[in-house]
């Protein structure tokens, strides 16, 4: 009888053990997959490739991060819900500062930081190629747009009046002063986070986003006319025209028609 007794606490305990290494195994899977997943906000080194590509091709060696002089990026750790071990940085800490050797990017061994995405037609690295985001300002808390003088981001910047410009407007509210309003060129914004980290208010009304996140796509439908380069797309496009009974009309004679009112 103790035998058998023994063999089902056995039996029982077997199975107690393997429930929970399977609990255990869909707790990591799930951590893994959330920290996979919420990536869509995270800020790379200069030069990374497009999120998917840069996940394939970094094999989280760490470099950029050991050559960084200001301690800017960091690897991502277990509970920072981002990809575990890919670079980031958070620029309300600290920012890029725009290193012109730009280090991080020649020691990457696979390529993951592009040098070619931040060197220019000769061949020279050019950090203000780099495009790591863009910054966008919250005008409802911005206190510039409040009318109270302040130009934090626009000194901070390091293309100063070319990727943030000051616009002046007349402020109707005191009819003496005027609005000195911070405006970002995303054309030029390298996504440093110098703004970002320069922001007076408690939290930053100026901040980085990825392009990918920050900024909007028009799509092929629409085509800047007075942009050469920007109509080339329309070299390989093609139309389709469908026509309606009243398609068929001058369009004078469809507006003047009033539908048989005019008979009575």
């Amino acid at each position: 009888m103790k035998e058998i007794m023994s063999e089902r606490r056995k039996f029982f305990l077997t199975i107690a053990r393997a429930t929970g290494v399977a609990a255990l195994g869909g707790l990591v899977w799930s951590a893994y997959v959330d920290e996979v997943t919420a990536n869509s906000l995270m800020l790379r080194p200069p030069g990374a490739l497009e999120e998917e590509d840069f996940l394939k091709t970094c094999i989280k060696c760490g470099m950029c991060v050991e050559t960084c002089p200001f301690d800017t990026l960091k690897l991502a750790a277990p509970g920072d819900n981002k990809p575990m071990g890919t670079p980031y940085f958070t620029p309300r800490e600290v920012p890029c500062y725009m290193c012109t050797d730009i280090p991080c990017v020649p020691v990457c061994p696979t390529d993951a930081l592009d040098i070619k995405k931040v060197s220019n037609t000769s061949g020279d690295l050019d950090i203000n190629m780099a495009q790591m985001g863009t910054a966008v300002i919250d005008t409802k808390n911005c206190i510039a747009y409040w009318g109270i003088q302040c130009d934090a981001c626009y000194r901070a910047c390091p293309l100063l009046d070319v990727a943030i410009k000051v616009e002046y407007e007349q402020n109707a509210r005191t009819g003496k002063h005027a609005f000195l309003k911070p405006v970002v060129d995303s054309d030029f914004c390298t996504g440093c986070g110098l703004c970002e980290r320069a922001c007076v208010t408690d939290k930053a009304s100026i901040f980085v986003l990825p392009r990918e996140v920050a900024l909007g796509k028009a799509g092929d439908y629409y085509i800047k006319g007075w942009d050469k380069n920007d109509e080339k797309r329309l070299e390989n496009a093609t139309s389709q025209i469908t026509k309606t009974e009243l398609s068929s009309e001058k369009a004078i004679d469809s507006l003047n028609d009033m539908g048989g009112l005019l008979d009575d």
